[in-house]
């Protein structure tokens, strides 16, 4: 594991220094889908991180977001899963609340992590069972179980719903969505949501490093995630500390009649 998390911490730096420095720069662009973003940087960065990668580790699995999905991944014991520039609406934007990040996938499950934002350089990490830490401190997401709407990021519905009056001042939007959940981990925001069709790219990687630093993030049912299936959307997620989450996952069943 120890050699895992470095080949992971070597290899977002390096990519997040490449994305820093096509930063805020000319760069073509292009729409893929109905309407995702994709840039230059995007390929750039996700090349990189394949190719060290896969030198290193030539008999896992790789599943990225800027690459054509191979289902030989499914058979892997291993399966390192990318996303090479998570919040690329707000890199083009220039603003700093993007990232890179990268998982590696066990048995459906993270066992290594790392989330990069090279705009503020700062580095999550975590290993399964070793706790997480940024820039080699440890991290833990915050206690308790009030509900607070300026201390949750995320869709504005999902808060109402918890019982924040319309209008209420919530966390400002933070673009990356890996980075909203590492928000939490570190105790900067004390809960996360995230709307229906965010892919294993966007998660998994937060996904530990949140577990690791005493939180959850799981459906609004309360259900674990899994990666490397065949499907790789998920639907509505809550992230929080242990004891707010299950006060979340409880208000939002009530809500919804469950």
């Amino acid at each position: 594991m120890a050699r895992d998390l470095a080949l992971l911490a070597a290899t977002v730096r390096e990519a997040g220094d490449l994305a820093l420095r096509m930063f805020r720069t000319t760069l073509k662009t292009w729409t893929k889908g109905a309407s995702s973003p994709v840039s230059e940087a995007d390929i750039a960065v996700n090349d990189l991180i394949l190719g060290r990668i896969s030198t290193a580790d030539p008999d896992s699995g790789l599943l990225s977001e800027e690459s054509t999905d191979d289902a030989g991944r499914l058979a892997r014991r291993r399966v390192w899963i990318i996303d090479p520039i998570d919040g690329t609406r707000a890199y083009l934007a220039g603003h700093e609340d993007w990232s890179v990040s990268v998982a590696l996938v066990e048995h459906e499950r993270p066992v290594a992590a790392a989330v990069f934002a090279p705009a503020t350089g700062e580095l999550f990490l975590a290993a399964q069972g070793r706790g997480a830490s940024i820039n080699d401190a440890p991290i833990h997401a915050t206690g308790g179980t009030a509900l607070d709407s300026r201390r949750m990021a995320g869709p504005r519905a999902l808060i109402e719903r918890l019982g924040a009056p319309p209008g209420a001042d919530i966390h400002p939007r933070i673009g990356s969505l890996a980075l909203r959940i590492c928000r939490v981990a570190d105790g900067r925001i004390d809960a996360a949501f995230a709307t229906g069709n965010s892919r294993d790219w966007d998660l998994a990687a937060a996904d530990l490093i949140v577990h690791e630093a005493g939180g959850r993030l799981t459906s609004l049912a309360g259900s674990p995630l899994v990666y490397n299936r065949p499907s790789v959307t998920h639907g509505e997620l809550a992230a929080a500390g242990r004891d707010r989450h299950a006060v979340i996952v409880r208000r939002l069943r009530n809500s919804s009649g469950g």
